[in-house]
């Protein structure tokens, strides 16, 4: 695989640069600090619709940003669940959390193993899934910003929305490994 660093394959290294940047301003002893790591998350989801965006309109796509570009939601999504179950350590904000972190493991090994018998293309991006993934980024926008909003509880809604989810990340789950197990009993 050839690292070929284009316009996409850049704004995905930098979603990457701004987990850090994240996890230090979530930390700041300052009353915005909630306000802030929210901008900066949303941003990095920006990049992420953007890397993808300019990727295919552009005719950029490269193995490596495509192997990159998960891995960037993976990272950024594991951070920001394990920061803001640590702020609000609830055991019904730690359920979904894991739920989400453990299905993007499973499936990411799910995927490597697909890849191994040549069946990558069976467990590839379904649209649950990506409304999985958008539902779980607008959960952790809410979470991470968390102080009511012009009368509205953003925290509240926050965790029913995770709560949805993860319902969506568990069928998801379940439907890339019903379809794996389809594509290796044909083998």
């Amino acid at each position: 695989m050839t690292f070929e660093f284009n316009l996409p394959t850049n704004l995905t290294l930098l979603r990457i640069a701004f987990i850090p940047l994240l996890v230090v301003v979530f930390y700041l002893p300052w009353a915005y600090a909630n306000v802030a790591s929210t901008v900066i998350f949303m941003l990095a989801g920006f990049t992420d619709w953007l890397d993808g965006y300019l990727a295919r309109k552009m005719r950029m796509e490269t193995p490596f940003g495509a192997f990159l570009d998960p891995v960037a939601d993976k990272l950024m999504v594991a951070v920001v669940l394990v920061l803001i179950v640590q702020q609000q350590p609830d055991p019904y904000l730690a359920i979904p959390a894991a739920i989400i972190i453990g299905r993007e493991i499973t499936i990411a090994s799910l995927r490597e193993w697909m890849a191994e018998l040549g069946k990558r293309a069976k467990v590839k991006v379904s649209q649950l899934g990506k409304w999985k993934t958008s539902l779980q980024m607008f959960a952790m926008t809410l979470l991470l910003y968390r102080d009511d909003l012009l009368g509205v509880p953003i925290n509240a809604l926050g965790y029913f929305s995770l709560y949805i989810a993860a319902l969506l990340t568990l069928w998801s789950m379940v439907n890339y490994c019903v379809t794996a197990l389809a594509a290796i009993r044909e083998q």
